[in-house]
Order: C-alpha cells, then structure tokens, then sequence
C-alpha cells in the first residue's frame, strides 16, 4: 500500500463530525503530521441532533439540542526528511443546550459552551520506525448556563455568564511505524488546560448580582491511534481514547452561596473511554472510500445532568475521498450516531426521561499540497 492510499483512506475516515464523550466536539487528532510532504487543510463539519424526553409531569421536552456547525484547518511543513512543522486549529469542546417553554419542570434551561485551539507542535523522526511529536496549545473558552423550571425550585431563574479566557497546555506523543505494510501505532497526550473565567451570576435567591472568578480545568486525553495494511490497497485503523473529565468542574460563588454547598458544580461528567475501528479501501488512483463504527462509553448509571440528556452513543460513518490531482484531495464522510438512554436528575431526583435519541452529522475536508 503506497503513501497515497493510507493518507485518502485516513482523511476519509475522519472527515465526518463525531459525538463524544462530555463536552468533545472534536478528536484532537494529530494524523496529519505523518504525511509526507507540505500541506494545508481546511475543514468543515454540520450535525443535527434529535434529543427529546419527557419530564416527570409527562410533558414532551421537544427537542433540547441545536443543530452546529465546526471549522478546522491544519498547516504541515516538512523541513527535511527527519523533522517537520504542523499547525493545528479546531474547536474542541461545546454545548447548545436548550429546553423549551412546553416543559414546566426544566423550561428555559440553557447551555451554551464555545471554545477554539490552536496546536503548533514539531515531530522528529529517529529512523523510518520511531518518532516523536509534541507542542504547545492555546485554548479559548467561554459559557452561558441558565437554570430553571420548578425542578430547580428557589434558582428557577438562575444565570451564570462566563465570559471569554485562554489557557496553555502541551502535547507530547510517540509513534512506531513499518511502512512496508502501512503499519502505524501512535500514542498522543493532551494536557489539562487551566482556566479563569470572569463570571456574572443573577438569580432570585440572590442578594445581588455576583461578580467573581470561577476555576475551570478543561480535561486531559490520551489517544492511542493506530492503522495496518490487511492486504492490497485495503487498510484497517481505529483509535481508543481516554478523557479525564471528572477534573471538569464549575463551581461559581453565586451557586455556592444560593446552594449553601461549597462544592455545587453545574457540571456532572464522568470520565470516559471512546473507541472507533473502521477498515478503509482504495479503488483507483482517485477513489478511496472507508466505513468506520464507533463507541462511547456510558456513565456508571444512566443519571445524569438535564444540561446533557445523553449516556454514551454508537456510531457508524462512510468516507470517502477523491485525488482530483496531484495538489488537491478533498474528503468526506456521514455519521449516524445512536444516543444511550438517560435519566437527568436535579439534587439527586430524576426530573426526566430521553430515549432513542440520535444525531446525524456531515463534514468535508479540502487538502493542498504545495
């Protein structure tokens, strides 16, 4: 199997928008830095998430989940034969969260997480076999929460603004490759990233308006990727990830002094394993297409936070990518993705139900070579 066929089966195979675990709106993979050659890539994704319930007063919730849009792209330089550049720019965690006016128990609550990364990082290659990478990644966040509903009682008509903060962490990983037989195992970390968003707090159980700082941790990751060829221009991969999210707390003054509890967080993420195995084809010089399947892990019970309302997914996804000439790849693929069931709870009391829910999402890659 030639150069060619693994980066189209690769690119094809993570083209399309994936649900994950916690907060990830994004793999954080770093697949493009073994290519060979200097390249660009610029990518888009869409997902339309169905997720509806019923609340304990068997109201319908409609659906609490906006569909949204991400935009990526990704600059390699190779140097020389052992060492190379890559620039990686994603949106990695987020949430659009939001119950409608039908449901008198969690009516009018609301998430909206948004963030950006940037990832400059180098990877040097001993020999043919062994390399290393790693960098540097400078990370934006920022969040919307409102409670309320009756399931939330006397902060019914909480809200929590955070505004905008960027962070640093690193990158470190390893890899050992045959090229003969396209054989790639990589193990990538990504490090906690620290940060302090200025947060406005208002609610009725308030004596005021709260202006303070809240701590918040974005999770660590590690990723174990890896590909072989199986026979002529046919390629199996997958990919096991770990993220670290109990680490991600939010515990703002306002809601510890309205809850009376010095650990109130409005977040309730378990960490979680994700794992995906696809086997990818290529069918002339041009064609390359892949189908892949995936698998979130769910929590250790199915309660939850109503600011989630899923437990865990699978997946299934076709790519495909076409080598319109030497220069210009471009890339695609389809993702269903089947949501667990899961029960929200406020206080420790279930106050909903969501079942069979799923998202469809869509994403296109266009890659250069200069």
């Amino acid at each position: 199997m030639n150069k060619f066929s693994i980066a189209a089966l690769l690119l094809a195979s993570t083209a399309s928008t994936a649900f994950a675990a916690g907060l990830d709106r994004s793999s954080r993979s770093v697949a493009f830095i073994f290519e060979d050659g200097n390249k660009i890539e610029l990518s888009a994704g869409f997902a339309d998430p169905s997720i509806d319930g019923t609340d304990v007063a068997t109201a319908g919730t409609g659906n609490i989940a906006d569909s949204f849009g991400l935009f990526g792209g990704a600059i390699r330089y190779e140097l020389n034969d052992q060492l190379s550049f890559g620039v990686l720019i994603e949106e990695p965690f987020g949430a659009d969260i939001l119950y409608g006016p039908a449901t008198p128990v969690l009516g009018g609550t609301a998430a909206t997480v948004n963030s950006s990364s940037v990832t400059a990082f180098g990877r040097y290659k001993f020999n043919e076999r062994v390399s290393v990478h790693g960098g540097l990644v400078y990370q934006n966040l920022n969040a919307d929460v409102t409670l309320s509903g009756a399931a939330y009682g006397p902060l019914s008509d909480y809200n929590a603004a955070f505004s905008n903060d960027s962070g640093i962490g690193y990158m470190l990983g390893a890899a050992y490759e045959i090229p003969e037989i396209a054989l790639r195992v990589a193990l990538t970390y990504h490090s906690e990233i620290d940060h302090s968003l200025d947060t406005t707090e208002t609610a009725t159980a308030l004596p005021a308006t709260i202006a303070s700082q809240t701590e918040v941790t974005t999770p660590e990751q590690i990723a174990l990727a890896f590909q072989t060829g199986v026979a002529e221009d046919t390629l199996v991969f997958g990919s096991v990830r770990f993220s670290h999210y109990s680490v991600t707390t939010v515990s703002p003054m306002g809601l510890q002094l309205a809850t009376a509890n010095p650990e109130a967080s409005l977040t309730d993420l378990e960490n979680a394993f994700d794992v995906e195995l696809g086997v990818g084809r290529r069918f002339s010089e041009k064609w390359a297409g892949s189908l892949s399947a995936g698998w979130s892990q769910s929590g250790e019970d199915v309660f939850g936070s109503p600011l989630g309302g899923t437990n865990g997914s699978v997946s299934l996804a076709v790519g495909a990518s076409y080598q319109a000439s030497d220069s210009l790849e471009i890339s695609g693929g389809v993702r269903y993705t089947q949501f667990r069931d899961a029960v929200p709870t406020v206080g420790g009391t279930p106050v909903a139900d969501f079942q069979g829910n799923s998202a469809l999402s869509a994403g296109l890659r266009v890659q250069f070579s200069y």
